[in-house]
């Protein structure tokens, strides 16, 4: 089992202590970092107030973020698979054409 450590990170000025497996503490701090950027973002528009507010339009914003970005995976992935479909089927074209020029 994955030893834990306790990890104090920033949240807008305050601290928060997180346990976490040691070998993602620096998951963890980057997280918390972008977390950070995201809610400083929000608070300093002016438009919300109140850190509960802040807190769900920034997980909001991120969880937006995640969606599209697995959408634009799974289009790729999608685009790579069909791809390397017409390859296989070129080469399978190519290989039974030099089998017949050899025969």
């Amino acid at each position: 089992m994955a030893e834990l450590t306790t990890v104090t990170v920033q949240i807008l000025g305050k601290p928060y202590q997180v346990s976490c497996p040691e070998e993602e503490v620096e998951a963890l701090s980057a997280s918390a970092r972008y977390l950070d950027s995201k809610m400083a973002s929000i608070k300093g528009s002016g438009k919300i107030i109140g850190l509960d507010r802040i807190a769900v339009m920034a997980a909001l914003n991120i969880a937006h973020e995640l969606l599209n970005t697995e959408s634009t995976v799974e289009q790729t992935g999608s685009a790579l698979d069909q791809r390397f479909s017409q390859l296989a089927s070129r080469l399978d074209i190519a290989l039974a054409k030099h089998r017949q020029n050899d025969g």
